[in-house]
């Protein structure tokens, strides 16, 4: 896996780069996206991997299927991406984008993983303790984990809290034991 971020860091960068000078960050998120939904595909893989298959079917066929968020540098980058047999790594691709994206627009996605589902107010102070402590606006998404028993769990990027009430009980185990 390190070695496929390896490859795919230089695409993503240069990538980036003609989305920023472009300003079309988020066009090309969503075109990013979809074309790793492609290339997670059992069947796009196999006609990616077909040699028969020709590199322009395959940049077609990519095309395709993002219809309206096609444009020329795209076309031009999945011809590149073709050429050097990289297709399969547009998921690594895209969240290296992602990452560089969220960098020079000073966000951070923060997962919140909470026991019950969280009122808008709780989601707001959540999001404004993060921002103060990291210094970013925060993006929130947050999932339901009821083996949690109460309280969250918030990850973003290297910094994890655990406020789960399972926690705060394993802990209690282990100072009894």
């Amino acid at each position: 896996m390190a070695e496929a971020i390896t490859i795919a860091r230089p695409y993503a960068s240069a990538i980036f780069e003609i989305a920023r000078d472009k300003d079309a960050l988020k066009d090309w998120s969503a075109l990013l996206a979809v074309f790793a939904q492609c290339a997670e595909d059992p069947s796009v893989q196999t006609a990616v991997t077909n040699p028969s298959v020709s590199e322009e079917q395959t940049v077609e066929l990519f095309s395709d299927i993002a219809g309206d968020l096609m444009n020329e540098d795209a076309r031009h980058t999945l011809q590149l991406l073709a050429q050097n047999n990289r297709l399969l790594l547009m998921a690594e691709i895209q969240a290296l984008f992602e990452e560089l994206r969220a960098e020079s627009e000073q966000t951070i996605t923060a997962d919140v993983i909470s026991a019950r589902p969280l009122t808008d107010e709780q989601k707001d102070k959540i999001a404004a303790a993060l921002k103060k402590r990291l210094g970013r606006d925060v993006i929130l998404e947050d999932s339901i984990d009821e083996s949690l028993l109460g309280g969250a769990v918030i990850r973003a990027g290297d910094l994890v809290i655990d406020g789960s009430a399972l926690e705060k009980l394993n802990r209690l185990a282990s100072a009894i034991s």
